[in-house]
Parts: C-alpha cells; structure tokens; sequence
C-alpha cells in the first residue's frame, strides 16, 4: 500500500521513468551505457515507491500507553524547557527518520486536539540541536484523561520541503491513525509529562502505530 500524499509523485515518477527508458532504447546506441541509464531510471522509481509505502499496521489501542508516532531511531532523551506551549519543563523524546524508514505520522494516543499550528522556517539536518525551533515544523497537542496533554512536533529536515499535518483543532483523534506525513526525511519530538515511565532510549530502533514508547503504571 502507498500513501495518499505519493499518489502524484509516484505517477510523475513513473512517466519520467518510462520516457528515460524508451528515449534509452531507441537514442542510445552503446549498449551498456542504455542499461546503465535505464537501471539508474527503475532504481529512482523503487526508491519514491518504498518511501511512500503506508504497511497496515494494527494499534494495540490503551489509553494508558504512548506508541511511536513513526519508524525511525530514538536520538533525543532528556528533560528541555519547552517554550511554544507549555512554557514549562518537558520530558523530549524524540525520534529521526532516515529517507529508508516508513514517513507516515501516527496518533501516538487517542484524545483531542488541542492545539495545531504550521510554522514556516530552514531546513537544517533534522538531527540538529536547533531544528526542533528553526526548522519548518508542525506543533500539535493532544489530551487525554491519562497523560493530559503531551506535544508532538513534525520537523521537517534538510531534504524534507513539505509536512502534511491532518490534526484539526476541536476534533477527536484515535490512536494509530494516520496523524499526517513529512515528505523525505525528517523528525519528530514528543514533549511528555516529566516522569513518565519511557520503554525506551537513545539509539533504540522504534516501529510507528505498534510499539509502545512510554506507559502509565
């Protein structure tokens, strides 16, 4: 399955694709200099198909559980003043993902949104220190009775130049559900309640829509 938002680039993809491997075949007499362009050709077609693959993935749904809002790695573990909304101390996690992982954004809980605002900025390496506040970025809080509210933010990175962020105001969100999407590469942070029992640290693998991140007794 692919994501709603690749739709038009795959299919751009694969008519840019097909017109490099016909004008190949029949302008390019040196054989293996035409396989290697029509090679070069399928494999930009594989790499735009499998970053805008969307796997089904069944949410084991607990409201007394955090799970991955994406696939990635665990790069950021500790306690931050968060200054956009809190404006107070904020347990940060927050997880990377390379232009091979799955980019689909999950409800890490069901609730409802609270907050939701786009901020246009830079596009430095998502893993930078300062990218969580210059970079452009979606902020969206969600609450409910367990966590009360927890912030994510959709980061976008150097190659990332578009965040789909589906989170409207007012309504009821559930969890697992397709939260939006950050088109080639990008981070997410989660700013939760301080003390809230994590399953996981730095440098951990994490799977979006299935493995809990954080628990509540």
């Amino acid at each position: 399955m692919f994501h709603k938002e690749g739709y038009r680039i795959i299919m751009n993809t694969f008519i840019l694709v097909a017109i490099i491997s016909l004008l190949a075949e029949y302008k390019i007499s040196v054989e293996w200099v035409k396989m290697l362009v029509q090679l070069a050709a399928l494999i930009l077609l594989v790499l735009v198909l499998q970053f805008f693959r969307n796997p089904k993935r069944v949410t084991p749904k607990n409201d007394n559980h955090l799970i991955a809002p994406v696939d990635g790695k665990v790069v950021i573990v500790e306690e931050v003043y968060e200054k956009e909304y809190f404006k107070d101390k904020r347990l940060q996690v927050s997880i990377f993902m390379s232009p091979l992982n799955v980019h689909v954004t999950r409800y890490t809980m069901s609730g409802v949104v609270n907050f939701s605002k786009y901020h246009p900025g830079k596009y430095l390496v998502a893993w930078h220190p300062k990218s969580s506040e210059l970079n452009e970025r979606t902020t969206i809080v969600l609450e409910n009775k367990s966590f009360g509210e927890i912030l994510y933010r959709q980061i976008a990175g150097a190659v990332a130049r578009r965040i789909v962020n589906y989170a409207e105001e007012g309504t009821q969100v559930t969890q697992g559900e397709d939260a939006g999407f950050i088109k080639f590469g990008s981070r997410v942070d989660l700013f939760l309640p301080l003390n809230t029992p994590l399953d996981v640290k730095v440098n951990d693998m994490v799977k979006g829509g299935v493995q809990t991140i954080a628990h509540l007794p």
